[in-house]
């Protein structure tokens, strides 16, 4: 075994340039994983250290026991605690302080007149409370409020929307209400909490703007007095406290408010960076791979000579794999390093792209670093691993062979696995999309597609180099020819070579055509369910952002360009034992502007105990016209709904539509998401939206759109996720590139004699660059083709699944536009990766590389 190591050590020593593709990948990928997981070890100890502190006064809080929570929603919604509660409390044993904490949505109005926030996060207001331990936001900068009007924001908000201290702005309760900013906070020593904006109010303005009547708070925290414990305390509330109202410790406070944040965003960010990682990973382990397997074949009389002088297959197949052994380990310890400039590069540029990091040293914990030295490790001694078995292989013999080039082609065991895989694939993938929709299905056709390129790929690659090539013959005559011919001459090694950036075009189709299709359904909800002329929103999406004030719909109506408006509010209530989101409407206005399909009933006659749903929920209940069903509130009410309508659609309209009046006993702050807007007959478009526009102007401003634009301006999101898509994917094609010209590399050292000869027969050295450029762009023409057709296949199958796991219907679009930009931004990185070997096979020597053997 020693004999094996100081032989792989010389080789190491002697050909490092063979392995730098290998060592760049590797380094690359475990520096992304590396990164991610650093980042978000930082990120949780960042936000644990601010909830920490920010509630590190507050001993115990009393709230509300039972909450709803709808499905596609983590945090439900909880009944609203009398704030009579408070001198009950303030008496119990151990009790120091008490005060009520009112919260509800309100969005600031930044110095430009556009709204601050909204994208994601929650824009939040709420009673400023005076007593600073119980208080989640420090005063930094001016005073606390003492007027009616007068309101302290988080210091990131105000610098967001350029206030100052002395500014007076808008916010939207969703009511637009005049406020003067008279003082700045932060948030556990930070200006804000990420992206989430705070207005603290006086208590009755607070009671005003954001209950729906006076009297109600969200919680009330609650201050132990001297050698009073956290949980001490929460004992001695308790007996104290109302049926439906429970006391938690202010650790236990600060947990949940972690998790919501690790939980739900850092999760599904983390997870999403993995992915990518991962993507990154199964990129390079192709480049690795056909490194290996050239490096092997060019060997192959070295390893022979080996193995007439005594060294058994064990020690051959030993010394590879400490090659493999000693790129993996050096390479994802550099990708360590890299991982934690990573880290550290984004800590800085998250502010500057408007998230603030919690301030606070990189975390580095034991796992973020071994896994990826691990995982680095591992994928480079798999790659490696059939290269080196090969490697042991060797006869004693073909020590006596003239060539060591790989020219295997593509064998028939390996055309029929294809096929059968494919085959399988394909049925796997039509009974997940179409005889029983199931999410697992597509998904394991997905990966056996992938496998059925992979495997077919030397097979389906001699003719796709000779159809994609045949123009070069007549556009580069002879040196397009032997491009040709040199891209043919090992199918195995141009479809490994080529399967590297397959997988990368791929994955970039599928989120293409996903994004695409989203779209599509998009416009098609819109197109089908929406027959307004114009719709007022708000920009904002998950959390974020008031809403619309409920009287901004009946001023809109009283125009006389406007024939009908109709807001749509939501509610929540219990139908069934199972959270369910309501749709708060005048239901005749709304069937008026609203496709809803066939309507069985009557819309007319909900009244404020009638309930019209959509035929697929009145299925899963039982229910028909008629039938009875109880709803539960988070008042803690029960209210028995008589079903007066079933309606078809539900995209726009939602499953489930009550009256205001129904919703108004039950209400807390109330607002709509949408206010649908259409004309009188005559009304020009821009003459109905300029009085639209006119109205909205005094209720905080919110975006009028025409239909199209309301289309567009809901998937605008998606344009955000393909963009961050695309900036990630970019890792996996640069280590792809990174593959294609180390192939090049590798295949311009073992074709040295055949380029001198080349030289010496008359061609120049334009020629032979532009003949090792050419054979580049048809090794990545054929992965980009290739990766087009499976990402394609993949985007197919996403949205038909999609499909059957959702009641909504999803429309498949193929965007030939962004198909050509990503096929030619393939082809053209393909140029970019012949650079390099083809300027080094130019400066070859001409009677060095004839005489070389």
């Amino acid at each position: 075994m020693n004999a094996s190591v100081c032989i792989s050590v010389s080789s190491l020593r002697a050909h490092k340039r063979r392995f730098a593709g290998t060592f760049l990948a590797v380094l690359l990928g475990v520096a992304f994983l590396a990164g991610t997981l650093v980042m978000g070890d930082t990120l949780r100890a960042s936000f644990d250290t601010m909830f920490g502190n920010a509630t590190s006064g507050t001993d115990a809080v009393v709230r509300s026991a039972g909450t709803i929570t709808t499905p596609g929603e983590s945090q439900g919604v909880r009944q609203p605690v009398d704030t009579g509660l408070v001198s009950a409390v303030e008496k119990a044993p151990g009790v120091a302080a008490a005060e009520p904490d009112i919260q509800g949505a309100g969005q600031l109005v930044g110095a430009n007149g556009k709204p601050i926030g909204g994208q994601g996060p929650p824009t939040l207001a709420g009673n400023w409370i005076d007593d600073p331990e119980l208080n989640s936001y420090q005063l930094a900068e001016g005073r606390a409020p003492s007027k009616s009007g007068e309101v302290v924001v988080n210091r990131g908000a105000a610098e967001k929307g350029d206030l100052r201290i002395g500014d007076t702005t808008t916010l939207r309760t969703p009511d637009p209400v005049k406020v003067t900013i008279v003082g700045l906070a932060t948030f556990g020593g930070e200006d804000g909490m990420a992206q989430v904006t705070y207005t603290g109010m006086t208590r009755s303005d607070a009671e005003k703007y954001l209950t729906a009547k006076p009297g109600e708070a969200a919680s009330i925290l609650v201050r132990a007095g001297p050698g009073t414990g956290q949980q001490e305390l929460v004992d001695a509330l308790t007996p104290v406290l109302p049926k439906g109202v429970e006391a938690i410790t202010g650790q236990e406070l600060a947990a949940e408010n972690t998790d919501m944040i690790s939980g739900q965003f850092l999760t599904l960010f983390t997870t999403f960076l993995l992915v990518f990682s991962g993507v990154a990973l199964l990129v390079a382990t192709f480049s690795i791979h056909n490194t290996f397997a050239i490096v092997v074949a060019q060997r192959t009389r070295e390893n022979a000579l080996l193995r007439a002088l005594g060294a058994s297959r064990r020690q051959v197949t030993a010394s590879t794999l400490v090659e493999a052994s000693v790129v993996a380990v050096v390479a994802s310890a550099a990708g360590l390093a890299g991982g934690i400039g990573i880290a550290a590069g984004l800590q800085a540029l998250f502010p500057a792209i408007g998230f603030p990091f919690p301030e606070g040293d990189l975390v580095i914990s034991g796992l973020s670093m071994i896994l990826p030295l691990a995982v680095g490790i591992v994928v480079c001694l798999g790659s490696a691993l059939l290269p080196a078995v090969r490697a042991g292989r060797t006869a004693p013999l073909a020590a006596l062979r003239e060539t060591a080039v790989d020219q295997s082609g593509a064998s028939r065991t390996r055309a029929v696995v294809g096929s059968a895989l494919a085959a399988l694939a394909v049925a796997v993938t039509l009974t997940g999309v179409i005889v029983s929709p199931s999410l697992w299905l597509a998904g394991s056709g997905a990966i056996l597609a992938l496998a059925a390129f992979v495997v077919l790929g030397p097979v389906a690659s001699t003719t796709a180099v000779r159809v994609l090539g045949s123009p070069l013959d007549k556009l580069r005559g002879v040196t397009g020819g032997l491009a040709r011919r040199n891209a043919l001459r090992s199918p195995k090694r141009t479809a490994a070579t080529a399967s590297a950036l397959m997988i990368g075009v791929a994955v970039v189709s599928l989120f293409t055509v996903f994004g695409a299709s989203l779209k599509a359904t998009m416009d098609q909800t819109v197109s089908r369910s929406f027959a307004g002329d114009v719709a007022v929103s708000t920009p904002s999406f998950g959390a974020g952002g008031s809403g619309l004030s409920p009287r901004l719909a009946p001023a809109i109506a009283e125009r006389p360009e406007v024939d009908t408006a109709v807001g749509l509010g939501r509610g929540v209530a219990e139908v069934d034992g199972e959270g369910r989101a309501l749709t708060v409407t005048d239901p005749v206005a709304l069937e008026r502007t609203f496709d809803l399909g066939d309507v069985q009933g009557s819309m007319r006659d909900l009244g404020d105990d009638g309930i019209a749903i959509t035929g697929s929920e009145a299925d899963k209940l039982g229910l028909k016209t008629g039938d009875t069903a109880q709803l539960a509130f988070t008042d803690g009410k029960k209210q028995t709904f008589t079903v007066r309508a079933v309606y078809g659609r539900s995209e726009l309209a939602g499953d489930y539509v009550i009256t205001r009046d129904a919703w108004a006993p039950h209400r807390t702050q109330d607002s709509d998401t949408l206010v649908a807007v259409t004309f009188k007959d005559g009304v020009s478009a821009a003459d109905g939206k300029a009085a639209v526009e006119k109205i909205a102007t005094a209720y905080g401003n919110p975006e009028v759109q025409t239909r199209d634009e309301y289309a567009q301006s809901s998937a605008g999101g998606i344009d955000m996720m393909l963009t961050l898509v695309y900036a990630l994917l970019a890792l996996a094609v640069l280590i792809a590139l990174l593959g294609i010209a180390n192939t090049l590399t590798l295949a311009v050292h073992e074709r040295t004699r055949e380029l001198g000869l080349l030289r010496a027969v008359g061609q120049t050295r334009a020629q032979l660059r532009a003949m090792v450029r050419w054979e580049s762009v048809l090794v990545a023409a054929f992965g980009t083709v290739g990766g087009l057709a499976l990402g394609g296949f993949l985007g197919w199958v996403l949205v038909k699944a999609s499909d059957g796991a959702s009641d909504s219907a999803f429309a498949f679009a193929m965007p030939p536009f962004q198909l050509i930009v990503v096929a030619l931004v393939g082809v053209a990185a393909g140029a970019l990766a012949g650079l390099r070997p083809a300027r080094r096979a130019a400066r070859l020597d001409v009677l060095r590389a004839i005489a070389t053997e």
